[in-house]
């Protein structure tokens, strides 16, 4: 079959060199696509969030699945628009529906969903400009530190964590009246700090049954030992070794199970992936955000690790038979480790060549920001390349990826050499 994979980072690489494994998938196109992809698949110029050209590209190339990477997409209702085009409605769209989308569109949706459905998460409200101010009383009845969390999209960029209460309110008045994240913090969530150490748990549905994937660990800060500014992510760790099966027991029966059935009981169609941040305070997992997409770069450590055919689980999950497949996980771990542009997640330069990639050997290079630029790899983002290895332990996986990042160069090139510190 023909099939359209939207997106353009280091995710959609991992997924295209999965997918075009598959006995299944006879040409792969993807919008738009990055350096990486072109040499597996077919780029072409089409914005994830424009639904005309997608549709006419479709059509043109009698595509029979389209695969959503990223969030927007989702969020502005590409599931739905299929669904209600009578060229498109018999093409199946690999993610949830709008209003499933929300979980992640919306923090106080989400918030709403969990409480709901008896899914456990942290104390929280939600204001807006016109209660900025009892928002201000709300924090007074808080321990810190104060997480402040924009409702809407915002590229991964809108939780702030703050210890001080003056601190806290100027940033809720910033984000509320000054529009920090603009329209994203129209309203935010303040929500209570929970201590403990985070995960990914990544499921994908069929809107009835469910295949639990490998753990992760991702490492959002810039800076060695979690220091400095958020990023959309520096490195990860598959599967997180302190996870056991007690903890996955516990995972899987009070977050997982009733995430499904609020889908079944709330009528929301939902076809993809469940990405739940997760915290483990003392042993209990409470659900921290959903995402309605896989993360990244956690999907370049998880989906090396799936020895089973992904068309396959797609075609499953859009013909709602997902409970006829066996999920079969290699047992190694994975890392990948992020090699960003310097000055990221502020100000950085593109166009920088990259060089070296030839050099790699027993690590996959999944790109994350790049373009072809007269035959020639350059930068295009702020993360840049994804390197990826497997290991007995996460430990050799790891020395495997640092070997090989000695080989490849971009001017200003930046790497935390410290990724799984917290695991040993």
């Amino acid at each position: 079959m023909n099939i359209l994979l939207l997106g353009s980072g280091g995710r959609e690489h991992a997924f295209a060199w999965k997918m075009v494994q598959s006995p299944l998938c006879d040409t792969l196109f993807m919008a738009p696509g990055n350096a990486g992809t072109a040499k597996i698949a077919t780029n072409v110029a089409i914005a994830v969030t424009d639904f005309e050209a997608i549709k006419a590209l479709v059509i043109a190339e009698k595509i029979e699945m389209v695969v959503v990477g990223p969030e927007d997409p989702l969020v502005k209702g590409i599931y739905d628009f299929f669904l209600n085009d009578a060229q498109l409605s018999h093409v199946p769209v690999i993610g949830p529906s709008k209003i499933g989308a929300q979980l992640e569109g919306s923090k106080e949706f989400a918030k709403e969903f969990l409480v709901k459905h008896k899914i456990p998460t942290a104390a929280y409200d939600s204001f807006t400009a016109e209660t900025v101010e009892k928002g201000c009383d709300f924090l007074e009845t808080l321990q810190p530190p104060y997480v402040l969390k924009a409702d809407g999209l915002a590229a991964g960029k809108g939780v702030l964590i703050i210890h001080d209460l003056a601190e806290a309110k100027e940033e809720l008045r910033n984000m509320l009246v000054g529009q920090k994240f603009g329209a994203a913090s129209s309203k935010v969530v303040i929500e209570e700090f929970l201590d403990g150490i985070e995960l990914s748990c990544f499921v994908l549905t069929d809107g009835k049954s469910y295949k639990i994937l490998p753990t992760a660990k991702d490492y959002k800060r810039i800076g060695e030992g979690d220091a400095g500014l958020n990023t959309g992510g520096m490195g990860a760790v598959s599967p997180v070794p302190y996870v056991d099966a007690v903890l996955m027991e516990k995972i899987e029966t009070r977050i997982v199970k009733p995430t499904i059935e609020g889908f079944q009981k709330d009528g929301i169609p939902y076809k993809g992936f469940v990405f739940i941040g997760l915290i483990n305070v003392k042993n209990e997992p409470i659900v921290i955000e959903y995402n309605v997409r896989m993360g990244d770069p956690e999907t370049e450590v998880v989906v090396p690790r799936l020895k089973t055919d992904l068309v396959e689980l797609f075609l499953a999950v859009a013909n709602e038979k997902l409970d006829k497949i066996e999920l079969e996980i290699d047992p190694r771990s994975a890392t990948t480790v992020m090699l960003v542009s310097g000055g990221y997640p502020e100000d950085f330069e593109k166009g920088k060549v990259i060089t070296g990639l030839e050099n790699v050997n027993n690590s996959i290079v999944f790109h994350a920001g790049t373009k072809l630029d007269n035959g020639n790899v350059v930068t295009n983002g702020g993360r840049v390349l994804a390197v990826t290895s497997y290991g007995d332990s996460f430990q050799e996986a790891l020395a495997q990826s640092y070997q090989n990042i000695e080989a490849i160069h971009f001017d200003n090139v930046y790497f935390r050499k410290d990724i799984g510190f917290d695991l040993v």
